[in-house]
């Protein structure tokens, strides 16, 4: 074989499961489709490190972002890369809500999220004088990072142990070989082909286009892709928070949500806006400004003193979902030789939030799926 591991996707899991086979002294390249690292999913998201519980307990979701967040705050601080704990406050802004936030708060107990805690109106506003709610819970776990610096410490990692990074080589084509391994098939100006051991899909809102170019691989082991944008916002102004600020969840999503960047700068979203195309190279990110409305509305919920005109369209992303609107949430799909039948494959489907947090988890999991 050419090569012992190929990971096809440079976004922070892909980079984080080469980082995993390059540490334990395994030949790896990965193979990327931009012409950077970290240009789809990785780099059109909150930068949020999660605490883990919104999750259902024993779920890959659940398993991963709370192993990953503890695995990722290790690693940030032994690479230099930087972060924030934040802390988060999600508020319930009627009564109605509240039972929403006491649910969470029973899930994040199961699940062994440290430092919850419900606290009241009066407490929350004493912490955030601007906000408007009638009960909230504290995370204080949960915090952002500098999502690019930590690609870079994993590139880093990657090359300093032998690994190389490929990049404009998007997988075309995927052909089994008889006795084990793959011929991978690359396009791009500088097409080529090369054979390896071992191979991860870990290509995001092109997962299952890579999975359905491997010859004779079973449909029936490729998910249904749904596309939901999400838009953020800009907000000028003075900072209003000192803490993240999450409302009770929606459909589809954790709500329009405050995050606030290294430097203090307050944005907002996503919002959800589900895509009729399930083709990845049909998604404008251009943030379309007429959906400032519907920010006003939900952010006002809970921060009643948002000045008209504050909010300045800022960028969007898109997650790669398993599941439609008025459906089911599905969880991450880690699929290996155990489902599929193909030894020495791993398709990642459905991996968006909390796929950044998650990411050391994921690559732990993946090379044990991998083991022989």
């Amino acid at each position: 074989m050419d090569v012992e591991v190929v990971v096809a996707g440079a976004g922070a899991v892909g980079l984080a499961i080469a980082a995993a086979f390059a540490r334990a002294g395994e030949d790896v390249l990965v193979l990327e489709a931009a012409a950077a690292i970290g240009t789809g999913i990785s780099s059109r998201n909150s930068e949020v490190i999660h605490a883990g519980m919104y999750y259902p307990t024993g779920s890959l979701r659940e398993r991963m972002c709370i192993a990953g967040r503890r695995q990722l705050y290790a690693y940030l601080d032994q690479r230099g890369v930087a972060y924030r704990k934040y802390g988060k406050l999600i508020v319930a802004t009627s009564e109605r809500e509240v039972a929403k936030i006491e649910a969470i708060y029973a899930t994040g107990q199961r699940n062994g999220v440290e430092g919850l805690e419900l606290v009241s109106a009066a407490t929350a506003r004493a912490w955030e004088p601007q906000l408007a709610c009638a009960a909230a819970l504290w995370s204080p776990e949960t915090g952002i990072v500098d999502g690019h610096g930590y690609m870079l410490a994993l590139r880093g990692e990657i090359e300093d142990h032998g690994g190389v990074i490929a990049r404009n080589a998007p997988v075309e084509r995927v052909t089994p070989v008889a006795g084990g391994g793959f011929r991978v098939t690359t396009g791009g100006e500088d097409g080529a082909t090369l054979t390896c051991r071992r191979l991860v899909n870990s290509c995001g809102l092109y997962a299952q286009r890579v999975a359905q170019s491997i010859q004779n691989f079973s449909a029936e082991h490729v998910p249904k892709l749904v596309l939901a944008k999400g838009s953020y916002f800009a907000c000028g102004g003075r900072q209003a928070f000192s803490r993240l600020i999450y409302p009770a969840p929606v459909e589809g999503g954790l709500g329009v949500h405050v995050t606030l960047d290294l430097g203090g700068r307050m944005k907002f979203g996503p919002d959800v806006e589900w895509l009729v195309s399930d083709d990845p190279d049909s998604i404008d990110y251009t943030v379309n400004s007429r959906r400032a409305d519907s920010f006003y509305e939900a952010i006002r919920r809970y921060w009643p003193g948002l000045p008209d005109g504050a909010l300045t369209p800022d960028y969007s992303g898109c997650r790669p979902k398993l599941s439609g609107p008025g459906e089911a949430a599905l969880d991450f799909r880690i699929d290996g030789p155990e489902l599929h039948g193909v030894a020495g494959l791993v398709n990642l489907f459905g991996i968006e939030s909390p796929g950044l947090t998650a990411s050391p988890a994921i690559a732990d999991e993946v090379r044990a799926r991998l083991a022989d």
